[in-house]
């Protein structure tokens, strides 16, 4: 008198039977704004801060520690620990103020 409940059961065989699907969340801030407005406030934002004085431009200098950084931090979570680059005193072409 069991009745056969086989096709209730889960077997194993996690969501891919499930026939809800979880609420898309949704976007705030500036990930919900027109990618064009997006750019329209940056660009206004932007022109703001350097009137201001308080804009930043990168030197060549901080864009290539910026660079290094990031691609460490890259390696780092792949798994892998990159060798640290030789400065330019070990390469006298990369410092051309050297003889």
């Amino acid at each position: 008198m069991a009745q056969n409940n086989n096709a209730a059961k889960n077997d194993g065989a996690g969501s891919a039977g499930r026939q809800e699907a979880e609420p898309r969340r949704r976007l705030r801030g500036f990930a919900a704004i027109d990618p064009e407005r997006r750019r329209l406030v940056s660009s206004v934002g932007g022109k703001a801060a350097h009137a201001r004085g308080t804009g930043h431009e990168f030197t060549s200098e901080e864009a290539r520690e910026a660079g290094r950084k990031g691609g460490r931090a890259r390696a780092a979570r792949a798994g892998r620990t990159p060798p640290e680059a030789p400065g330019p005193d070990v390469i006298p072409f990369l410092n051309p103020k050297r003889e």
